[in-house]
């Protein structure tokens, strides 16, 4: 029986799912030059329904970026499960006490060291407009066997479940 999902509320459910699983990421923006940037960052513990939320520095390069064009992409690896995901959408930078409150983790301190009162801090919303997510369900073992069969017979391995979804 496959685990591909019949219908896109599956979809959206699996890649939240898979969205949890990774926790760290990388974002990336447009620089002022027109330049892709990216740089890890830490998820923040939050259902996602859509919406990815991040701690920042509201004078940070990011910030700069997302206030001039707020079009962005995220992405997750978590490679023991042989997953990735990808979400486009729009970044949004402001901050609401009352959502940093709930997001909050005593382990922010080390780069926010007066906690929800330091200075400057601020937080970055990223709605996602798409994802797409590829899913390998085998092991590395099998995996590397499919790579290795393809490689004698020219024929390219299954490449597991791969899923467009929007938002």
């Amino acid at each position: 029986m496959s685990n591909e999902p019949t219908n896109a509320t599956e979809a959206r459910a699996r890649v939240t799912e898979l969205v949890r699983d990774a926790r760290i990421c990388m974002l990336t923006t447009i620089a002022l030059d027109g330049r892709q940037v990216s740089r890890p960052m830490g998820l923040q513990e939050a259902e996602f329904d859509g919406d990815l939320w991040f701690f920042a520095s509201a004078d940070s390069a990011k910030v700069r970026q997302i206030r001039v064009n707020p079009e962005v992409n995220v992405a997750f690896s978590d490679q023991k499960r042989s997953a990735w995901v990808s979400v486009s959408g729009t970044a949004t930078e402001g901050f609401d006490r009352a959502r940093a409150e709930q997001l909050w983790n005593p382990v922010f301190r080390v780069w926010f060291p007066d906690g929800l009162d330091t200075p400057g801090l601020t937080l970055i919303k990223v709605h996602a407009s798409s994802a797409e997510y590829w899913d390998s369900p085998s092991s590395t073992v099998v995996n590397l066997f499919g790579f290795a069969k393809a490689v004698v017979t020219g024929q390219p391995p299954a490449p597991g479940e791969n899923h467009e979804v929007t938002y």
